[in-house]
């Protein structure tokens, strides 16, 4: 197929780059044109100057950018993505974004006779490298299924969840969920250590039993080791646990303990810690000051 994809960073890269390599026909765009460049070196195909450019007569074109901003910017600016795209085609969301507007855009490109989905994912960077990404997708079930043999290039499970809006919905429970098992899991490191316990054995043994889970498997050494230097940025998951505690107070759902992990990345960030992995809480328990 003929696609396009906006945006390069640490996950759009290899999520293109999946794409390429099943055989379809790309072009890509990208705010740094260098790192556009550098994508086509790599796979092939071409780069566009502007998102309206990549997009033109591409049948399905995915967008992973940063923000609600960048959002509406890439798809509905004036050189944006729908700007270039033609009636009948899909414009696919990969960001982390608001359900607000994940539906904005929704209503935009309805309006010019383009298909949308909301479609942010999980897995981190390893995931998007690996082509084993899990993608929450919101949108109409008929442009979906047009759609998701495309989407499972780069993915081990796409599943819609609703109209538009339900992806992004689902990527917020999916951040709710980690904010609380991260910081349960740097308390129990640092309990263990404490008591006198060998961190990491008590992580083998009790991995085995209703403690486990992907964040203990994939966290629990490095966390005790004090290592933080890769995966998901503090910076990024403070940007979605807004997103969270934003959607929060208008459906009047409570989340008093998302509240408070929020607040103690908000002092890895005074330490200097937004690039740090997300697992870096611990190090406020082991090093407080």
């Amino acid at each position: 197929m003929k696609l396009a994809f906006l945006g390069l960073g640490v996950m759009g890269f290899p999520m293109a780059g999946h794409l390429a390599r099943a055989g379809h026909d790309i072009t890509v765009y990208n705010r740094s044109a260098a790192k556009a460049q550098q994508w086509v070196a790599t796979h092939g195909g071409r780069s566009a100057a502007t998102p309206a450019q990549a997009a033109k007569d591409a049948q399905i074109v995915m967008m992973c950018v940063g923000n609600d901003d960048d959002v509406r910017a890439v798809a509905m600016g004036a050189d944006g993505a729908l700007a270039g795209m033609s009636k009948g085609s899909t414009l696919v969301d990969h960001t982390t974004a608001s359900a607000e507007v994940a539906r904005e855009v929704f209503d935009a490109a309805k309006s010019r006779g383009i298909a949308f989905l909301d479609a942010p994912v999980s897995g981190g960077q390893a995931g998007a490298e690996n082509g084993k990404l899990t993608i929450m997708v919101g949108g109409d079930a008929a442009v979906f299924a047009s759609a998701q043999d495309v989407l499972a290039t780069y993915a081990r499970a796409v599943t819609l969840m609703g109209g538009p809006g339900a992806g992004q919905l689902t990527k917020m429970v999916n951040q709710i969920c980690i904010a609380g098992l991260v910081e349960a899991l740097s308390e129990g490191v640092h309990f263990a250590m404490k008591a006198g316990l060998d961190p990491q054995l008590v992580l083998d043994v009790i991995s085995k039993g209703a403690a486990q889970s992907w964040q203990m498997e994939n966290r629990g050494k490095t966390m005790v080791a004090d290592k933080f230097d890769f995966g998901f940025a503090v910076d990024w998951m403070r940007k979605d646990l807004a997103i969270c505690l934003t959607e929060a107070r208008r459906n009047g759902a409570m989340l008093p303990v998302t509240a408070i992990v929020d607040q103690l990345y908000a002092h890895v960030q005074a330490r200097g810690g937004g690039r740090w992995d997300t697992s870096s809480l611990v190090r406020l328990l082991n090093k407080p000051q």
